[in-house]
């Protein structure tokens, strides 16, 4: 103690260490802790300020800098190679943030940090303490909170018990923690580029599959305009019952003697070959989204109708419950469902983000954040899955808004889709879960 007392501290020992080891107050092994300049910075300037942003996984980034031509400040606070930068207020989870100063630059720092210089402590072993769950643990334990911001003073983190080892010891742990971390960073930067390059493959495996070239065609398929007919008929059956309403916009792709392709809605017909993205296979045939589906959109329900005691019908607002295919289940349920997806529907994201898509096996009710595209003559589920996995960004590209981007119901019924007769859609569906399944085993090996 500076008054000359001694005190127990037992019971602020965290952990045991080795008998060779001992331990000190960070304040008792550091020269005075600094704090930075409170002198505002610059957009331009001698020499770069180093601020609590430029703090980043323990060590300085040199991005967004700001900058001091002031005399007095470049003499007082001018960091030396090995001083410590440690970040006394910030937002809760990032308060006591600390970082290592290796010299590339000349620089000083600013108020929000503290600059730690140790005293015959190896300061990369000091700065990975100061950047470990227990020093974390810590600055959560005394860390004084106001709006929106946390503060840990020179004060406190003085008083912070660092467990101090051997010098030679220091040495060889701080190399063996940074052999070990490099090589970490090394394999999370390999996951990530092997993650892309997974992500690249599916996307052509979805691109070759709605062009046609992913499975064989058969010519004893019944054709795609034979099913567009059946869906056509379908609807209008449920027209005729009520159970749907005759869209103003709905429409009849074909493609004439000319080989070319026209839309027909109601008695106007025009060349739409400029719409046309590719050309397909024999068998094939384009249609617009609404023609072939029914699109039910979401909409927000008043707010008493809503609970969660499992009463009523399951309902989702967005993609909170998007799994990699299905739907999850909902804790939150409505007591009086308006507008629902049947089980069977696709699931489309038509608010940020948008296009993302999912399958329900059950009927939901769902708010305006989605909306429910229900196959027709028995289409196959999972291949529509994939299909609109592979248009994704076609409704992204659509989307428009200022404070959230998303989609209207003509924008998801205009959209045009290239339709594989019936038994190539099972293929389709068939042969990417098979190769999705391979790549993911491939990468599961290689991770």
């Amino acid at each position: 103690m500076s008054d000359g007392t001694v005190k127990c501290i037992e019971e602020e020992i965290p952990f045991e260490v080795p008998d060779s080891w001992v331990w000190a107050r960070l304040g008792t092994i550091c020269l005075p802790l600094q704090y930075g300049t409170s002198k505002k910075s610059d957009k331009i300037g001698k020499t770069p300020v180093i601020r609590m942003g430029n703090i980043q996984g323990g060590e300085i980034e040199y991005d967004d800098l700001a900058y001091s031509s002031d005399a007095e400040d470049l003499e007082k606070y001018s960091l030396k190679a090995n001083d410590l930068l440690f970040n006394r207020t910030n937002s809760p989870e990032w308060v006591g943030k600390t970082a290592i100063y290796r010299g590339n630059i000349p620089a000083i720092f600013a108020g929000y940090l503290i600059r730690i210089v140790p005293v015959l402590l190896n300061p990369l072993f000091l700065n990975q303490v100061m950047n470990s769950g227990y020093e974390r643990e810590y600055c959560v334990r005394v860390k004084t909170d106001g709006v929106n911001q946390s503060n840990v003073n020179a004060q406190k983190i003085a008083c912070f018990l660092i467990p101090v080892p051997p010098e030679n010891e220091q040495r060889m742990i701080a190399v063996a923690i940074t052999s070990a971390v490099n090589y970490i960073n090394y394999i999370g930067s390999e996951k990530t580029e092997l993650q892309t390059i997974i992500a690249q493959v599916k996307a052509k495996i979805l691109n070759l599959a709605i062009r046609g070239k992913l499975a064989p065609q058969n010519p004893d398929d019944e054709p795609a305009s034979a099913l567009l007919e059946r869906i056509r008929a379908e609807k209008e059956g449920l027209i005729k019952t009520g159970k749907i309403k005759r869209d103003k916009n709905e429409s009849y792709i074909f493609r004439g003697d000319d080989k070319s392709y026209y839309e027909k809605v109601y008695e106007k017909t025009v060349c739409i070959d400029a719409q046309i993205p590719f050309s397909l296979p024999d068998g094939w045939a384009w249609a617009r989204l609404g023609d072939c589906f029914n699109v039910v959109m979401g909409s927000s329900p008043y707010g008493g109708l809503i609970t969660n005691n499992h009463e009523g019908m399951e309902f989702h607002q967005g993609k909170i419950c998007f799994s990699q295919m299905w739907l999850l289940p909902s804790d939150t349920y409505i007591s009086e469902p308006s507008k629902v997806a049947p089980a069977g529907a696709a699931l489309l994201c038509v608010r940020a983000p948008v296009g993302t898509v999912n399958l329900t096996d059950r009927d939901i009710c769902i708010g305006r954040g989605l909306a429910s595209i229900s196959p027709l003559c028995q289409m196959t589920s999972v291949f529509i899955y994939y299909w609109f996995t592979a248009i994704r960004v076609d409704f992204v590209c659509k989307a428009t808004g200022s404070t959230f981007i998303a989609i209207t119901a003509d924008t998801v019924k205009s959209q045009l889709l290239p339709i594989p007769p019936l038994g190539e859609q099972r293929r389709i569906a068939d042969k990417i879960t098979k190769l999705y399944m391979q790549i993911d085993a491939i990468a599961g090996d290689v991770s």
